[in-house]
């Protein structure tokens, strides 16, 4: 297994690696082998308040930052994922079963892109647009985010997630899939070694009935994006709506394709 430093015991929150107030664990499978190889912690309602708490006090500062401090922060996570390419690419292999070469020139490449493409949206996007003299336009962060990503594609999603709510000034909360974590602690080192302020940036683990739940209901969550399937969707779409959050919601079912033997 890649030696995480202890960290997929933690969560990362306000900037710190901290212990867990919960203490249920779910084990991670090596879908190619069947064979368990790790465990992580399942938050509690305890830590989902505490990891929104520290989002919400980071967000007054870093939604007054500039653009340019933003593109900076993002660009030096392009340089501190290069570093950990291979890491990622071996973690994948093994919580995910992907095989080597997938997991590097697919898995790891598309989060590279994916940095190009959020760097040219953001600098090529204006953020205030004035209509004469008479009214203006201005774009400003929306709030605290809960990013909640699927177990397929994990650090692809979770980069679309996280750099689209770091490029708009907005802070977050991350919860990855129970069934693929581990990808997501070594994100989590990533950033932090990319030098997010802290509360920013926070990374819990648990499962949607739990975290998942909770983050949705959140009073000071503004904002949740989700992929996943249509029913946790659905649950997420009532959850939010007594604190009228705004939703990104990107749903999916099993798609069944036969394959005849007499295909062309």
């Amino acid at each position: 297994m890649i030696d995480l430093n202890g960290k997929a015991d933690l969560f990362y929150i306000g900037g710190h690696w901290i212990q867990p107030n919960g203490r249920q664990r779910r084990p991670v499978i090596n879908p190619a082998t069947q064979a368990v190889f790790a465990s992580v912690p399942m938050a509690s309602k305890e830590d989902v308040n505490h990891a929104v708490a520290s989002a919400r006090a980071a967000f007054d500062m870093f939604s007054r930052s500039t653009l340019d401090e933003r593109c900076a922060l993002i660009e030096r996570f392009d340089k501190a994922f290069a570093r950990h390419r291979a890491h990622m690419a071996h973690l994948l292999v093994e919580e995910l079963g992907a095989p080597i070469d997938l997991a590097i020139n697919a898995h790891c490449a598309v989060v590279e892109a994916h940095v190009a493409d959020f760097l040219h949206a953001a600098r090529s996007r204006a953020f205030e647009k004035a209509f004469g003299t008479h009214a203006q336009t201005i774009r400003e962060p929306m709030g605290v985010c809960a990013l909640i990503t699927p177990w397929n594609w994990p650090p692809n999603q979770i980069a679309l997630k996280v750099l689209a709510a770091l490029a708009a000034g907005c802070t977050m909360v991350l919860k990855p899939s129970e069934v693929t974590p581990l990808n997501a602690v070594l994100f989590a080192q990533i950033m932090d070694e990319a030098g997010v302020p802290p509360g920013v940036f926070n990374m819990i683990q648990g499962d949607g009935q739990g975290a998942g739940t909770w983050l949705s209901q959140h009073p000071d969550i503004d904002i949740v994006s989700f992929t996943g399937s249509t029913e946790a969707g659905k649950a997420i779409y009532a959850n939010a709506a007594n604190t009228m959050k705004r939703l990104s919601l990107e749903l999916g079912k099993r798609c069944f394709a036969p394959t005849f033997c007499d295909r062309a």
